[in-house]
């Protein structure tokens, strides 16, 4: 069973930047993180992913050059940088994750979620 715990979500003004973190624990090797937003009365949308063994990192159009996800493999932890940050941004964030070998960028190739934590830019 793997568990996911976000943190980082805030205030902050457009232009700003925040850094959320997702814990991870249980195994995750052979594992695939990705990032997922929903903003209020939208559908759940990709942000990003990346695989724990490495290779590439995938962006949504509207974050690339704005965005940076990140491992902490000592920590079991994954990041997401956010700068540059838009009204557009507001959200909530959530951690997902499953076992794969191909990265999806589709929601409901997703296995585990975590909670979620709010992110809200103040234009």
């Amino acid at each position: 069973q793997v568990q996911l715990v976000e943190s980082g979500g805030g205030l902050v003004q457009a232009g700003g930047s925040l850094r959320l973190s997702c814990a991870v624990s249980g195994r995750t090797s052979s594992y695939v993180m990705g990032w997922f937003r929903q903003a209020p009365g939208k559908e759940r949308e990709f942000v990003a992913a990346t695989s724990w063994s490495g290779g590439s990192t995938y962006y949504a159009d509207s974050v690339k050059g704005r965005f940076t996800m990140s491992k902490d493999s000592g920590k079991n932890m994954v990041h997401l940088q956010m700068n540059s940050l838009k009204s557009e941004d507001t959200a909530v964030y959530y951690c997902a994750t499953k076992r794969a070998w191909t990265i999806p960028t589709i929601e409901s190739e997703y296995d585990y979620w975590g909670q979620g934590t709010q992110v809200t830019v103040s234009s």
